[in-house]
């Protein structure tokens, strides 16, 4: 006799699904349309209880209030020099690491391996201070003066490997061993096949690392806080503080629509990358 209780516990099951899912883009989507809705409203729509969703009249003077009310062309400036180029020395140095210590053979490899894991467990702000007197140290000094305040010191630290090697290392060491063994075959150096069959086959995962890097450097506050000194060298998270009253009396609806346009640019990288986040979160998810 057929269990009729299973297409009623299967629907169940999907219903819970559905809700669970439900709320969770409740709670990431509303404090992000909130942000939106917020950036067109003035103080007292903001403060207003209980809470109005949508503005009654657009502000639409907020985003230029904003943007002229400190340099955000030159953040926004800083902020792409310092993403671009740290993503992209973290991006090299992690798929060489990981390709170093998923197929070669050198002695103590297992034990770097360690240490590097080992290295996810320490805090980023552990080693704000030690870069920070390393950065401002007279070693620097020969090539001219000290790198606090620039570029380099900025993006330096951020080129850190132990993620991304990790995450690389594993998905390098599932790949199949009979197309690298062929590449060999066929006269294929590391560099080669590193480039021609490695990365290729990685690409997923490889896309899903980038955007993860990009997120974590375009929204990094503490470091370039600590590390520069003057507007022309501060990046846009660091900027929107200058919308900050010392006395308290913020206008929230211009805070508020600087926080779109540091989120903006996000937003469209992942639009455009989202296939790739999930062909890449699902890449171990089957067989062949």
């Amino acid at each position: 006799m057929p269990n009729r209780s299973q297409p009623f516990r299967m629907r169940l099951q999907r219903l819970a699904g559905y809700a669970a899912m439900a709320l969770l883009l409740f709670v990431i989507g509303a404090p992000v349309f909130w942000m939106v809705s917020g950036s067109l409203k003035t103080n007292q729509e903001i403060y207003t209880f209980p809470p109005q969703w949508l503005p009654t009249s657009p502000q639409w003077e907020n985003f230029t209030t904003a943007w002229n009310a400190a340099p955000f062309g030159r953040f926004y400036f800083n902020s792409i020099v310092t993403t671009l180029a740290g993503s992209a020395l973290e991006i090299i140095n992690a798929t060489l690491s990981a390709y170093a210590l998923a197929y070669l053979r050198f002695p103590f490899k297992n034990v770097i391996f360690v240490i590097l894991l080992a290295s996810l467990m320490i805090p980023a702000q552990v080693t704000v201070l030690p870069n920070y007197i390393f950065f401002g140290s007279t070693i620097f000094e020969l090539f001219g003066e000290s790198w606090i305040n620039t570029y380099q010191a900025i993006i330096l630290p951020g080129a850190s490997v132990a993620f991304g090697t990790f995450l690389l290392r594993q998905s390098f060491l599932g790949m199949p061993r009979e197309v690298l063994d062929a590449a060999r075959v066929d006269g294929a150096g590391h560099l080669r096949t590193l480039w021609e069959i490695v990365l290729p086959m990685a690409r997923p995962v490889l896309v899903t690392f980038a955007l993860i890097s990009l997120v974590a450097k375009w929204n990094d506050y503490l470091w370039p806080l600590v590390i520069t000194t003057t507007s022309e060298m501060r990046t846009l998270p660091v900027g929107i503080t200058y919308l900050f009253d010392s006395e308290g009396n913020n206008q929230w609806g211009v805070i508020m629509a600087a926080t779109v346009f540091v989120v903006l640019p996000l937003v469209v990288v992942y639009l455009w990358a989202q296939r790739y986040i999930i062909e890449g979160l699902t890449a171990g998810a089957t067989k062949g």
